[in-house]
C-alpha cells in the first residue's frame, strides 16, 4: 500500500474539481472565477457548482482505474468525500 499514490490522487481529485469549477463559471456564467465564487457562495449555490465541477473527477477516476492505478483511484474518491463534507459547512 503505497500512501504516495493515495496523496496523488487526492490532490487530482482537488485539482480537477477546482478545474471544473472555473470552466463551469468561466463558460457558463458571465463573472470572472473568484468575483463569480463569491456571488456564488452569497447565493447560497456554491455546493451546486462544487457538484458540477465534480464531473471531471469522474473522468479522472476512470482513467486511473484504466492505468491499474487504484490507490490513486482510492485518493480521488477520497478527495470526492472530503469534498462533499466540506461542501456541507460552508
Amino acid at each position: 500500500m503505497n500512501k504516495n499514490d493515495l496523496v496523488w490522487g487526492i490532490l487530482v481529485g482537488f485539482l480537477t474539481t477546482l478545474v471544473g469549477c472555473y470552466l463551469f463559471i468561466t463558460f457558463f456564467t458571465d463573472f470572472q472565477f473568484i468575483i463569480g465564487i463569491q456571488i456564488i457562495k452569497a447565493q447560497g449555490n456554491l455546493g451546486k457548482i462544487i457538484t458540477l465541477g465534480s464531473i471531471l473527477t469522474l473522468i479522472a477516476f476512470g482513467i486511473l482505474l484504466k492505468m491499474n492505478k487504484e490507490m490513486m483511484a482510492r485518493g480521488v474518491v477520497l478527495a470526492i468525500i472530503l469534498m462533499t463534507v466540506l461542501t456541507l459547512f460552508i
